[in-house]
């Protein structure tokens, strides 16, 4: 046994040195199996996670974030000292952009660390490029597409073109295929919008982000990748690294 741990040729496993904490949606299987992917292009970082209550097809706070849950979640990881904490959750998106600013607000005043959200991040990157006339691609209903195009047009979005999957159940949202994600993109895509819109951070279109932004010519803004990148960016690292594996977001990466 002591000989085969001294085994010099035996695996390494670098401590990390620097922490982000992530919030996800209860239901999301998506988030930490795309952050740590893209983390794999970022060794010294690891990821911590805490949740907040979201699951079938029926949201209890429909117009507002559940603030004592997602507090909660954030008291928590507060407790690991982690250096910036993510919302890596799409909802701000349809309920406005104002939300995510008192969230990320109300999470610093109660732990004392810098928190950011994916929305916010890709208004962000997007206004920092100058773009304004989007297409959108969800695993919605009607109905919730409808009211997410409406809040991006308020917030001074043309939405150009958008495609959506019908999905009602947040757990069912991962199960859209890979296929059915790559034809909407398409589809969006031919209206020439300035970049396309993923939304949905239960919606497994990170994968393909990098591989769909070569084929239609346009920046993808996935809300999982941006969560990710939010989070890098927030805690100073240069994610430029993660460029040709995640896409174009994540060229702009570096910290000012």
């Amino acid at each position: 046994m002591t000989a085969a741990l001294a085994d010099p040729v035996a695996p390494t496993l670098a401590m990390p040195t620097r922490a982000m904490g992530v919030i996800t949606p209860s239901a999301n299987l998506v988030v930490e199996r795309v952050t740590a992917a893209v983390l794999q292009s970022f060794p010294d970082i690891s990821a911590h996670y805490s949740r907040s209550p979201v699951r079938g097809s029926k949201d209890p706070f429909p117009a507002s974030y559940n603030l004592d849950g997602m507090l909660g979640a954030a008291r928590l990881l507060g407790d690991a000292s982690v250096e910036a904490i993510v919302w890596n959750g799409s909802k701000g998106a349809s309920i406005g952009f104002a939300h995510d600013r008192d969230l990320v607000a109300a999470i610093t005043r109660e732990t004392g660390i810098a928190a950011t959200t994916s929305v916010l991040a890709i208004d962000a990157d997007m206004q920092r490029r100058g773009i304004t006339r989007v297409g959108v691609v969800t695993p919605y209903r009607r109905d919730e597409q409808e009211r997410l195009c409406a809040v991006l047009e308020a917030e001074g979005y043309r939405v150009v073109a958008e495609a959506h999957s019908g999905v009602a159940d947040n757990l069912a949202f991962m199960r859209v295929p890979p296929a059915e994600i790559a034809a909407m993109v398409g589809q969006v895509a031919a209206a020439r919008p300035e970049a396309v819109l993923t939304l949905c951070t239960n919606f497994p279109a990170a994968f393909q982000v990098a591989a769909l932004e070569a084929a239609i010519g346009l920046p993808i803004y996935d809300t999982t990748l941006a969560g990710v990148w939010a989070g890098l960016v927030a805690i100073g690292i240069d994610t430029r690294p993660g460029a040709p594996v995640w896409g174009r977001m994540f060229v702009g990466g570096r910290p000012s």
